[in-house]
């Protein structure tokens, strides 16, 4: 990363990651999408394992993902560390999701840990990388850490 980054493009992608948790609450896939270049490569927490160009930037898949719910989708972005060079930039959170599931199903809290890296396209910052995890425990049962919280 270069020296020549200013804190107008830090304040740019903390806006971006902001515009991320609007969206995720509005439920607004297209929002989500957009955010996206277009040979970006995502992990997400749902399978498949990777996903990349077109298939990550479905806003119909995303449309479909928020209609498993009853109501709408909380979302939040916490500890955001963003690191940024004049044209790549990555950042790391600890992030939020809860939701009722659609069918009477008890609510959920879900803390999760993601790195997003950016590039800087036409002086506007786009996610070309996107991971999201939860850890799983290490005790031989390979159960999904679902209960930890920051």
């Amino acid at each position: 990363m270069t020296s020549t980054v200013t804190n107008q493009d830090e304040a740019r992608i903390r806006d971006l990651m902001d515009e991320y948790v609007a969206a995720m609450r509005a439920g607004d896939a297209d929002r989500l999408v957009a955010r996206y270049t277009p040979d970006v490569v995502t992990f997400t927490l749902a399978p498949p394992l990777r996903n990349s160009g077109a298939e990550a930037r479905d806003p119909d898949a995303l449309r479909a993902w928020f209609a498993t719910f009853d109501g709408p989708v909380d979302f939040e972005i916490r500890d955001l560390d963003v690191t940024a060079g004049a044209d790549l930039a990555y950042c790391h959170s600890l992030n939020r999701l809860s939701a009722t599931p659609a069918g009477g199903s008890e609510p959920f809290n879900l803390w999760f840990r993601a790195t997003v890296c950016l590039r800087n396209v036409d002086g506007k910052w786009l996610v070309s990388h996107e991971h999201t995890s939860t850890p799983f425990y290490m005790d031989g049962s390979f159960a999904a850490a679902l209960d930890l919280q920051p």
